[in-house]
């Protein structure tokens, strides 16, 4: 759990790095975003710049693999899955792209994000036909980061829905069971 003053430290330096990049972002620059007194209130809950920065790669992965996950749940079966998988993480960068901007250039590393054994799952119940599936999710994840690419640094299409509907026919087709 987050105290209070370190979940605003880690909201400034998104904010922050959003802006500056990381190469521009500064405890100083931080603690203005954050209106802290001094550089002294991070340094109490962050023992250098790397430690902040991997945390706030941790909280948007989090929130982004929680935001994907939700979407999921209320999908029914794998191939709903899927496209909700692949909308969600679209929707999410869309309503997020200052946090997405942040984590990207921090370094937002590979997402937990169970595909393969949802690859697994669709294919047992016959929904998917059979492939690799850690190639699949491979070229489902490098597609999902072309568009949080792109969403973050401000490229993407005006029409993301229609956008996240289109990638999501291309794995539907791409996994369809025969």
């Amino acid at each position: 759990m987050r105290s209070g003053r370190r979940s605003q430290i880690v909201e400034a330096a998104i904010d922050t790095i959003a802006v500056e990049g990381l190469a521009g972002t500064s405890f100083a620059k931080i603690a203005r975003t954050a209106r802290l007194s001094s550089t002294g209130l991070i340094s109490y809950h962050f023992k250098n710049k790397s430690e902040l920065m991997a945390e706030v790669v941790r909280v948007v992965r989090e929130e982004l693999a929680d935001f994907a996950a939700q979407r999921m749940a209320e999908a029914d079966g794998p191939a709903e899955q899927l496209h909700a998988y692949v909308v969600a993480n679209v929707e999410y960068a869309a309503k997020h792209p200052a946090r997405l901007r942040a984590a990207r250039a921090v370094g937002l590393g590979e997402l937990a994000d169970g595909l393969p054994e949802l690859l697994e799952t669709g294919q047992r119940y016959g929904e998917f036909r059979f492939f690799d599936t850690d190639v699949m999710a491979l070229a489902i994840r490098s597609v999902r980061d072309g568009v949080l690419d792109r969403i973050a640094d401000g490229t993407a299409p005006a029409d993301l829905d229609g956008y996240a509907e289109e990638i999501s026919m291309i794995f539907e087709l791409a996994t369809r069971g025969v």
